[in-house]
């Protein structure tokens, strides 16, 4: 049987060299507001992001961009710019894809034969939900195939 983390372990190899995207978590104070300040870097697979020695669930995506007065036509629009601005203002280059809300994600739980988030054992063979109304697929086959998006 092929274990969740020899899975992982085989993709880290086969990323080396691939390009990473910036994660970030949110920060506020009463000087600087609120920011988005950098907390490493992950290869980004689809609902996954695998970073040098975990993996944790993908949240809110987004890139780092200079506020921009402007009327938007929706609500939802200006609070997705003013996300964009924090991460900004803290520190990410104008750009840059920066992912928040991420969740970290236990493979030895998996292996045991419990869920972790979007990661589930089923019948032995480590498996992935691609989307939360989705069906589980093998997760070999789903990294293999994000990796070759990406160039790996």
């Amino acid at each position: 049987m092929t274990t969740t983390a020899a899975l992982l372990d085989d993709a880290r190899g086969r990323l080396a060299g691939a390009p990473r995207e910036g994660l970030g978590v949110e920060r506020s104070s009463r000087w600087r507001g609120t920011r988005i300040v950098r907390a490493g870097t992950a290869w980004h697979l689809g609902v996954l992001l695998l970073t040098d020695d975990g993996v944790l669930a993908t949240g809110e995506v987004l890139r780092a961009a200079e506020p921009v007065r402007r009327g938007y036509p929706a609500e939802s629009a200006r609070q997705r710019a003013e996300r964009r601005a924090q991460a900004r203002r803290g520190g990410f280059a104008e750009g840059e894809v920066v992912h928040v809300g991420w969740t970290p994600l236990d493979a030895a739980v998996v292996d045991a034969g419990k869920e972790s988030g979007p990661l589930a054992l089923i019948e032995g063979v480590p498996h992935v939900r691609w989307s939360p109304g989705g069906a589980h697929v093998p997760l070999a086959d789903y990294l293999d195939e994000r990796i070759a998006l990406l160039g790996g």
